[in-house]
């Protein structure tokens, strides 16, 4: 059986995200896929190995639409500004895409090389936002994770209506960056 034409691995993958956005992860079945590309539901393993593959491939999509705009974000700027920066842009992609941010949330696989390279692809870059900070290599991993936990935790809860007081939302992401900021110190090591 030849494949459809018109579709490929892309078509897929930009199919699913569009549905993990709406239906969140779990909405991302292949029978949910092929409905929404008009197709049977066996035709999509002319492209796929299965819903495993599948949500592999969604993954690196989302590390590097995620990647894309943070990167985006730095160019004229540097220091506490890119800071707030890539911070403004991870939460904006979360609050935009919900589903497919869902998907850049897990570590890469073992031996999974594109997954492995969208993540420290990812990862150098908020490294090189902090190279100013002089953190040393563990300190700048501790502060990374430290950023990564500030901004899911605000994007999760944005995302979810966690933010029920009349606050403006902006406001209390750059006082907690600016926070952030304050005590990075605190995560230098001598490596």
């Amino acid at each position: 059986m030849s494949p459809r034409a018109g579709l490929d691995k892309q078509t897929l993958v930009l199919a699913a995200a569009e549905l993990a956005d709406e239906l969140g992860m779990e909405g991302v079945t292949l029978a949910q896929l092929a409905a929404r590309l008009g197709v049977r539901s066996p035709s999509l393993y002319n492209h796929v190995n299965g819903l495993k593959e599948l949500r592999t491939l969604l993954a690196v999509f989302g590390l590097e639409q995620l990647y894309a705009v943070m990167s985006a974000s730095l160019v004229g700027v540097s220091g506490e500004a890119a800071v707030h920066a890539i911070s403004r842009a991870y939460v904006t992609f979360a609050q935009q895409h919900p589903g497919l941010y869902d998907t850049t949330l897990q570590a890469p696989e073992q031996g999974n090389a594109e997954l492995e390279e969208a993540g420290a692809r990812t990862l150098q870059l908020i490294i090189s936002v902090l190279s100013g900070y002089e953190l040393g290599r563990t300190g700048e991993l501790h502060a990374v994770r430290g950023l990564r936990s500030i901004l899911h935790g605000f994007a999760a809860l944005r995302n979810k209506g966690g933010f029920g007081m009349p606050l403006d939302l902006e406001d209390s992401l750059t006082r907690l960056i600016d926070s952030y900021i304050a005590g990075i110190g605190c995560m230098r090591t001598g490596d």
